[in-house]
């Protein structure tokens, strides 16, 4: 059983028990989220698609906690002028466990 959900722009595949890694929020570890924007919906008795959502869907998760996402370097360079620059970036997360999916 999974379902299919929309958040920040970004669609994820999701089951239940899963962690998955999701724009950063102002959130406390431990506090449940609520996805409520399902897609699709699919277990044993086949698949529901919503248009563009499924009305009754939502996924519940719990915060476990803020995490930081790779490095990237930024390097920047102008050539025969002696000039470089270089400097990095790292984006804040949120981890999430999928506890729950509701639908209908």
């Amino acid at each position: 059983m999974y379902a299919i959900i929309e958040d920040s722009g970004q669609q994820w595949k999701v089951e239940e028990g899963q962690e998955l890694r999701v724009d950063y929020r102002e959130v406390t570890t431990g506090e449940k989220l609520t996805f409520d924007r399902v897609l699709a919906y699919r277990d044993d008795d086949g698949l529901q698609l919503g248009r563009p959502t499924l009305e009754s869907g939502t996924v519940t998760a719990e915060v476990l906690g803020p995490e930081q996402g790779p490095k990237l370097v930024v390097q920047k360079l102008r050539r025969r002028k002696n000039f470089r620059k270089k400097t990095g970036h790292r984006q804040m997360y949120t981890r999430v466990k999928i506890e729950k999916i509701n639908v209908g």
